[in-house]
């Protein structure tokens, strides 16, 4: 894993005050804290921070908590994306009920680990196919089919698909590490 060598932005942040539709859609998801630097860059441009954040899969759709957070440790870890992995396992980790074996594993591991059931296999399988190959093979589909309904399945993707595009922003933007998240150095087991 690479970490990010730059700890400066190459676009800075919208300044404040943020136009008032701005601001309740990034307080609604902060729940009182500060707001993420990736939220107040995008933030600088009214239509594109409302194509992101209307595009959110954060919310009780047809995974767990620990599956979808699977899906985003596994993608951003494989894609560098050291700011958004962070910020999703320092907030997200625990709730999800992933172990620091399993954080560690996310990030430098395989499906094969020990810490990991057969249910959360297929899921690491699909991101690792879906980064190195843009597709599922029949054999892991039909793995995915054992585990997940379609619906579930078509999330699955779209979620992968995100944090992909999510991992571009971080990464190309060059966000500074949000403060007490978790990097990469803190997650080898």
């Amino acid at each position: 894993m690479k970490r990010y060598k730059s700890h400066s932005a190459r676009i800075a942040p919208a300044t404040p005050p943020l136009p008032a539709d701005i601001q309740q859609a990034i307080d609604a998801i902060m729940r009182g804290n500060p707001p993420l630097v990736l939220f107040t860059t995008l933030a600088r441009d009214h239509r594109l921070f409302f194509k992101f954040f209307n595009s959110g899969l954060l919310d009780r759709g047809h995974l767990t908590i620990r599956q979808r957070e699977i899906v985003i440790d596994r993608v951003t870890a494989a894609c560098g994306a050291e700011y958004e992995w962070g910020v999703h396992v320092s907030t997200f980790a625990a709730k999800a009920g992933l172990s620091d074996e399993q954080i560690a594993s996310l990030t430098t591991g395989g499906p094969e680990d020990a810490c990991w059931d057969d249910a959360d296999r297929v899921l690491i399988r699909l991101c690792d196919s879906l980064h190195s190959s843009c597709t599922v093979d029949d054999g892991l589909w039909a793995q995915l089919s054992a585990h997940h309904t379609d619906e579930a399945i078509l999330e699955l993707l779209m979620l992968a698909g995100t944090y992909r595009t999510v991992s571009y922003l971080v990464n190309a933007l060059r966000l500074p590490l949000e403060a007490g998240a978790r990097t990469f150095a803190t997650s080898r087991g």
